[in-house]
């Protein structure tokens, strides 16, 4: 589709003109009956909407923050008519819409994370989310333990989903090409969260505390919220918190939530 509108800078707006990537952004969304909705975040002129709108026309909706492309999208999926919301996605309320849902998006690079976390908030809602992040954000939201890429969005959102690193694009792509690489990836909801939803915030305030610090021994850096010194000289706390595994942030969380 011919561009009809200047990219906001302020807004972080590259816009995706490769149609086989495009397609292949549309195709990471895995078609299955575990949604009944899905959401299309920052559609901006459609180019991806063209290709998800026909398999989920009865189930989808665009939540899109620039005016400008309101009329644009308005006029190009009518069949989309009540479904097409003008706002900010981060205060979008994602229980207003059937459940289980599906986010799909070429993803504005400035709040990506912050996307993730605001899905993160509904993760009893959303099964799948699939689309295009900056590479080195996605590289995160992916990476195990070990690596410099394993931090804090790795550890909250790999404990609800499994989470697949798809491809890379270009940026040759876009219009205007972004200074970075990008990259599609892909997560999926476990069966079985490996943290209850009534712990996620035990889990979210040792991992925030404990990466907040990454450089130091997490016996430093969680000693502001552990207070008996003696449990601290546990030799998990020798580990700074990128090398502790997904499964010693579970069982930390376990095992926090039992102090007295």
């Amino acid at each position: 589709m011919a561009l009809m509108m200047k990219a906001n800078k302020a807004l972080g707006q590259h816009f995706l003109h490769d149609a086989d990537i495009a397609q292949r952004v549309a195709d990471s969304l895995l078609e299955t009956p575990a949604f009944k909705a899905v959401v299309e975040v920052g559609p901006g002129q459609g180019v991806l909407t063209a290709l998800i709108a026909p398999r989920y026309q009865d189930s989808l909706s665009l939540v899109e923050f620039d005016t400008r492309f309101i009329p644009i999208l308005e006029s190009q999926f009518p069949q989309l008519k009540g479904c097409i919301y003008l706002g900010d996605f981060l205060k979008f309320d994602l229980a207003q819409l059937d459940e289980p849902l599906a986010i799909i998006g070429n993803f504005p690079y400035n709040i990506s994370s912050q996307i993730l976390f605001h899905a993160l908030d509904y993760k009893e809602r959303v099964v799948q989310i699939s689309g295009m992040f900056q590479k080195e954000m996605a590289k995160r939201v992916c990476a195990k333990e070990g690596s410099k890429d394993f931090g804090i969005i790795s550890v909250l959102m790999q404990c609800y989903y499994h989470c697949e690193y798809l491809f890379d694009v270009a940026p040759e792509c876009f219009n205007p090409p972004p200074q970075v690489v990008s990259g599609v990836i892909r997560l999926v909801k476990r069966e079985e969260p490996l943290v209850s939803d009534e712990d996620y915030s035990i889990l979210k305030m040792l991992v925030k505390t404990a990466f907040n610090q990454r450089r130091k021994m997490m016996r430093n850096s969680l000693k502001a919220v552990v207070k008996d010194p003696e449990v601290l000289q546990d030799k998990r706390f020798e580990l700074r918190p990128e090398q502790l595994s997904l499964e010693g942030f579970v069982a930390l969380t376990h095992w926090f939530k039992s102090l007295p």
